[in-house]
């Protein structure tokens, strides 16, 4: 096998835990609605289906980032893969509410070791315009498992019911772990520094985020005002300013701070935080009005919400190689502004929308966002230096995954607060659903023009 074909097989099989990661999440979301139904639970409750899943996920990347640098890659993620599959089998024999969120916490640790180190093997492998046809790809690869995943979903729901839809993740993981093991890179480099990891930064960093979630996804239910709230923002405040203060004190910081000091970077960060934040407003609460007020079955919901993944999938390559050819700046804008047009669509719809307006204000959203990721993404890893490229990875996924988390916590918080608020008038339920889908959908909006605004203050060309 030839060095560029090696360095092609090293990709795709990184590029496999993005792809199973995002077909898990893809039939999740679709199947949230036949959960909480099944497991007589709600709304408010089943959401942490995703959060759990991605607080875990998210927590743990600067642990397993680091552990990159000084464990052989092949081990590394060949256990990434095997802790992910059994994560996923134990999710089908889940039979409670509590079974659920502990079996997707499992799965979350292995999707973790994975997520933490792909784009610094990505960016490693390969260089400038390659880089950005790389990133493009695995763009391309996470676009497929969306789009198998409403799809695949959907029939698995409608035949064997929402415990199925994990099974598809657990073939593709154990051959991921058994390829990753025999093709990616085995050697460590002997003269790095002895692995240190700020253990007490970590606790500080889970603490605080923990509290901001819980206080956002509860507060709707016990009270803005409430002890419980007030306690859980406290927490939030003290433990985020002690790990903020650690991390300058110490010379091996969870997340290095000092990076931030370069604007690209920053902003990209930020952006990509934005973006996913507007793009799970969409992909959380599309499916529950599809379901519930305009009467979908999970199989047709699943091929309407699958245009998205369908022109995500086309543009994304093409948008990562014109980003690697000519540069990011008017990439990253033109993705927000197009999936802003998606997300207003959706708010005029109403129970009369036809099935051919969905389709398209799907793929209007897929093209919006395969046209900023890639090149945010090529953007943010060339503007830090090569010796950085494991934590700027780290801190990529940390963003990417932010974005999910709030996105969920922040759409199901809203929604349930304005429903709840709504039928407490005299509405109907479905026009309070409607009004409420509506007025969160704006939300989305606003996220996605902050994404526009930090984009053009990232890319924008510095004066000499």
């Amino acid at each position: 096998m030839s060095y560029k074909q090696i360095k092609w097989t090293m990709f795709v099989i990184t590029a496999i835990g993005n792809f199973i990661a995002m077909l898990d999440s893809t039939s999740v979301n679709l199947a949230l609605y036949p959960m909480s139904q099944d497991l007589h639970v709600t709304m408010g409750q089943i959401q942490w289906a995703v959060i759990a899943y991605m607080l875990v996920l998210t927590v743990f990347l600067p642990f397993f980032g680091k552990l990159g640098d000084i464990f052989p890659k092949n081990k590394l993620y060949a256990a990434g893969f095997s802790i992910f599959a059994i994560g996923a089998a134990l999710n089908i024999t889940a039979g409670s509410f509590l079974q659920l969120i502990i079996f997707r916490c499992i799965e979350a640790l292995g999707a973790s070791v994975m997520l933490s180190n792909a784009q610094a093997i990505i960016a490693t492998i390969f260089k400038n315009e390659r880089r950005g046809k790389a990133l493009g790809l695995n763009g391309c690869l996470v676009a497929i498992g969306g789009m198998s995943g409403p799809a695949l979903g959907g029939i698995l729901i409608n035949s064997f019911g929402w415990h199925a839809i994990f099974a598809p993740c657990i073939p593709v993981a154990l051959a991921g772990a058994y390829y990753a093991y025999k093709m990616l890179p085995s050697h460590v480099d002997n003269h790095k520094k002895p692995f240190k990891f700020d253990y007490t930064g970590f606790i500080y960093f889970t603490v605080s985020l923990f509290a901001l979630l819980l206080a956002i996804s509860e507060g709707h239910s016990w009270g803005w005002t409430s002890l419980k709230i007030i306690f859980l923002g406290v927490t939030t405040l003290i433990f985020g300013a002690l790990f903020y203060m650690r991390d300058h004190r110490i010379n091996y910081p969870l997340i290095n701070f000092s990076m931030f000091a370069v604007r690209p970077f920053t902003f990209g960060n930020l952006g990509v935080m934005l973006s996913y934040m507007a793009m799970y407003t969409n992909s959380i609460l599309l499916p529950f009005f599809l379901q519930e007020i305009l009467k979908y079955n999970p199989l047709v919901t699943g091929l309407l919400i699958l245009p998205y993944s369908v022109t995500l999938s086309f543009i994304a390559p093409v948008a990562g190689r014109l980003a690697g050819k000519y540069g990011s700046r008017w990439l990253t804008l033109a993705g927000p502004s197009v999936y802003v047009i998606a997300l207003v669509l959706f708010t005029i719809y109403d129970k009369n929308v036809q099935m051919w307006q969905i389709v398209f204000a799907s793929g209007v959203m897929g093209i919006g966002n395969g046209l900023f990721q890639s090149p945010s993404n090529n953007a943010i890893m060339t503007c830090v230096k090569h010796e950085e490229l494991g934590i700027a990875s780290g801190i990529l996924a940390l963003s990417r995954n932010m974005g999910n988390i709030l996105g969920v916590a922040v759409t199901i918080t809203l929604f349930e607060t304005f429903r709840t608020l709504f039928i407490s008038e005299g509405m109907i339920y479905d026009s309070a659903f409607l009004t409420s889908y509506r007025v969160t959908m704006g939300f989305g909006i606003l996220f996605g023009l902050l994404c526009l605004t930090c984009a053009y203050i990232a890319y924008k060309p510095s004066k000499n």
